[in-house]
């Protein structure tokens, strides 16, 4: 049988807290980047669907491209959220 005592993870070896605390942390800004290109695309693709303006939506999913490759690369997400309201007004203002 196996043995059903507490177990401590603070004093288990191999338990690595900070590298764990970190990959999630990329995780979250990962996803959270990759979330905010795709609704990018999808205004961008908005734009040319709905209003017929598809060398604007082309320069929209470019720039976002762009943008979304330095979000990751800066570890910032503030260039990614910049780039969606600029996508959005983009869209309200074509419509």
């Amino acid at each position: 049988m196996a043995d059903h005592a507490t177990v401590e993870y603070a004093t288990a070896k191999g338990n690595d807290l900070p590298a764990h605390e970190d990959t999630y942390s990329r995780f979250i800004h990962f996803t959270t980047v990759g979330t905010i290109y795709v609704l990018n695309i999808v205004l961008g693709l908005a734009i040319g669907g709905v209003n017929h303006r598809w060398l604007l939506t082309s320069v929209v999913i470019v720039i976002a491209s762009i943008v979304a490759v330095h979000s990751m690369a800066s570890g910032s997400k503030v260039s990614a959220y910049i780039m969606f309201a600029l996508s959005f007004l983009t869209f309200a203002l074509t419509a």
